[in-house]
Order: structure tokens, then sequence, then C-alpha cells
């Protein structure tokens, strides 16, 4: 009988944190300028690369060193950096690179080879959620949704149909169902969006399909590296900032690759 206590406890501890972070989040988001924002996502990326330095066993010292590198260096970038050179990295990497990477089943990296892979996920992040914020607002809010569906659909129709495993070796919970699932999701979604929101003619709604389908496949990817990340670390969850989710880059796993790749999408869009 304990065990289902347990259960349920951790449960609810999982729905009550997610109802207030997910509150204080969608209210910076809404509330705050752009500068404020800022500051909030540059406490982000310093928390994700302190369990990033975490996940690729840098010692205290370079583990602290790096939390406050991390998003000195994500500020100098967003000033000084074009974000066409960011957008087009994020892609290289995202759309090539890590699928790639995933496939071949690649270690990560320590040392300085683990600094930069850390950099390559982070930075872009905490870069693209300024800029689609000092863009719009209403955008970055509706990419993370993208984000937030994709996973959701995933879990739910991975547990009523998943049958198959997407990457075993990585994440076994995973399933084409479930991807399958996500997909449709994410299609309504934004089928949704432009027909009640965007408005936007035939030939630019399918493009608009395109992106959010790509958008999909991107939170796969991103949630997918992490977890080999963790898997080859050995450990469950990145960190324990937030009981009943784990660490941050648990939580903006799928992120790190939707938010650079929306920011390219977004300088493409015509």
């Amino acid at each position: 009988m304990a065990a289902p206590a347990n259960n349920s406890s951790s449960a609810k501890q999982r729905i009550l944190t997610g109802l207030t972070l997910g509150g204080i989040f969608l209210a910076a988001l809404i509330a705050l300028p752009t500068p404020a924002w800022g500051g909030v996502m540059l406490f982000i990326v310093a928390l994700g690369a302190w369990e990033w330095a975490g996940l690729v066993k840098f010692d205290a010292r370079a583990r602290l060193a790096y939390t406050l590198a991390t998003p000195l260096i994500t500020l100098a970038v967003y000033l000084y950096v074009p974000r066409e050179m960011i957008a087009a990295a994020a892609a290289i990497f995202w759309l090539f690179l890590a699928p790639l990477w995933l496939a071949r089943g690649w270690a990560i990296p320590g040392g300085i080879g683990g600094a930069l892979l850390g950099w390559l996920l982070l930075v872009p992040t905490g870069y693209a959620a300024v800029y689609l914020h000092a863009t719009s607002p209403m955008l970055l809010l509706a990419c993370i949704l993208l984000a937030v569906i994709a996973d959701s659909a995933a879990y739910f129709s991975g547990r009523r149909f998943g049958k198959h495993k997407l990457a075993p070796r990585i994440s076994p919970g995973k399933s084409w169902e479930g991807a399958i699932g996500a997909g449709l999701a994410v299609a309504l979604y934004a089928l949704l969006v432009d027909f009640f929101v965007l408005r936007e003619a035939i030939g630019k709604s399918a493009l608009l399909l395109g992106y959010a389908l790509a958008l999909f496949v991107a939170s796969i990817l991103g949630d997918l590296f992490e977890s080999h990340a963790k898997r080859q670390a050995g450990i469950k969850d990145s960190g324990n900032w937030l009981p009943g989710h784990g660490g941050v880059m648990d939580r903006m796993d799928s992120l790190t690759a939707v938010l650079p790749l929306a920011l390219c999408f977004l300088i493409l869009w015509p």
C-alpha cells in the first residue's frame, strides 16, 4: 500500500509544481518588457549551464565558472552577433548534426568539447527566447505551446497505443505511435492558429503547417538529445530544482531545438 501512496504524492507534487511554475512563467512572459524578460532567460540559462556542467562531469570549480560564463556569453552573443548566424548554426546542428549524432550513438564529450556543446544548446535557446519575445510575446508563447502540445500528445497517445519503440537505446518510453499522435496534434494546433488568429493565404498556411511539423520533429530531437546525455551520465534527471519535474534542462530539452529553429523560420518567413 505504501507504493501507491508515494506515487499519488509524487503526481500531486508534479501537478502542483507544474501549475505554479507555469503560471509564474506565463505571467512573466506576457507582463514583462523584453529587457526584464531577458534577465529571466539569462537566469534560466545559468541554471541550465550548471546542470549541463554536471552532466559532462566538470569539477566544482569548472562547473561554477561555466555557470557564470554562460549567461554572459549569451548576453554578448545577443548584443553583437547577427541573428542570421545564430539561426544558421542552430539549423545546421538540429537538422543535420543532431540526427546523425543520435543515429550513430556518439558520446557526449567532456572538457572543452562538452563546454562548446553546452553553449551550442543553451546560448541559441536564450538568444531565440529573447528575440522572439521582442518580436511578439504571443509568438514566443505559440512556439512554447507547440512544444508542450507535442510532449503531452506524445505521452498520452504513446500510453494508449504505443507498441513500437522510437529510440530504445536512448529513451525506451518513447514510441512511434506517440510521435504520430504528437504530429497530428501539432498539425491541428497549427491549423487552428492559422484559421482563428493569422488567417493567412493558402500558400502561407501550407508553409506555416510545414514549419510547425518541422518544429515538432525538432522537439523530439531536443528531447532525445538531452536523454542521450543523461543516459551517458547515468542519471535520471538533470537536476532537482523543480520538485516532481527534475531540473531546468528536463523542462527545456525540446525548447533547445524548437526556439532556435523558430527564430530561423521567422527570418525565412516571406
